[in-house]
């Protein structure tokens, strides 16, 4: 069983230990962890970050959101990883960004019609069927399954979209349940609600008129994302077992080391 713990600054970073994988082995504790940026971690939450005893921090974010954010705060030396998931040219990622800076939509007629709400789910497909999701997804397993690279931190920038759909492929090929994975990915809502509206009321505070019903959706972790990712892996693959498999690059060998590693 994970010990709780937090961190004031990632309200949404968690243990993911104690999660009941194959053959009923439960998630090693303080193994794996998911959060958002550490840059806004405060000295209180350096202790716990110390206990942790980090081996390994793998960074999803691209180069810019990293030079535009507050610097992780670590404590020890842990090997840092970066493995950006973006494409700047991708024109969601480019429409999130302009709804996000409360900039002009003009140039994003069609994508603007499906809304914020149609753009993560579109990110979500992205993360199943583009080459550069696919490689860095299959590169970020790699690296959790790297002798000496455990305990290992993973995190994005919000903790809940890479970092979320990163979970939903380490926990099915540790043998977790649908339902468990679904709920851990939700859970990220619980966790930083307080933060979002603290987000969104000092957006609103710098650009008055903003549009916070379509800044609400992509601050938020939604089923209907989720769907849309296992959507597009049964479109293009059938399962998530083939999937992992046939994508990936999860094959036997490399689920049973995850598994040794892993689980208890």
């Amino acid at each position: 069983m994970a010990v709780e713990w937090s961190l004031s600054g990632a309200p949404n970073a968690r243990d993911l230990g104690g999660l009941v994988g194959a053959g009923g082995r439960p998630v090693r504790a303080g193994a794996l962890i998911r959060a958002s940026g550490l840059g806004r971690l405060v000295d209180d939450d350096l202790p716990t970050l110390t206990k942790l005893d980090l081996a390994c921090v793998v960074d999803l974010r691209s180069a810019n959101e990293i030079e535009v954010a507050p610097p992780d705060r670590l404590a020890g030396e842990p090997r840092i990883v970066h493995i950006p998931i973006h494409d700047p040219r991708h024109p969601v990622f480019t429409y999130v960004s302009a709804v996000m800076l409360g900039h002009d939509l003009s140039a994003y007629e069609a994508l603007a019609r499906e809304g914020t709400v149609g753009a993560m789910e579109a990110i979500y497909r992205w993360f199943v069927a583009d080459p550069i999701a696919i490689e860095a997804f299959s590169r970020a397993v790699r690296t959790v399954a790297e002798a000496d690279n455990l305990p290992l931190l993973f995190h994005c920038s919000a903790g809940k979209d890479r970092t979320g759909w990163l979970t939903v492929i380490l926990l099915t090929a540790l043998g977790v349940d649908a339902a468990t994975i679904r709920a851990d990915y939700l859970r990220t809502n619980d966790l930083a609600d307080g933060v979002n509206e603290l987000i969104m009321s000092a957006m609103l505070g710098r650009r008055p008129g903003l549009d916070l019903d379509a800044i609400r959706p992509v601050l938020e972790a939604r089923e209907t994302y989720l769907d849309a990712a296992y959507d597009e892996v049964t479109r293009r693959h059938g399962d998530m077992d083939t999937y992992l498999r046939d994508a990936l690059g999860i094959d036997d060998a490399l689920r049973t080391d995850l598994r040794d590693r892993l689980l208890d």
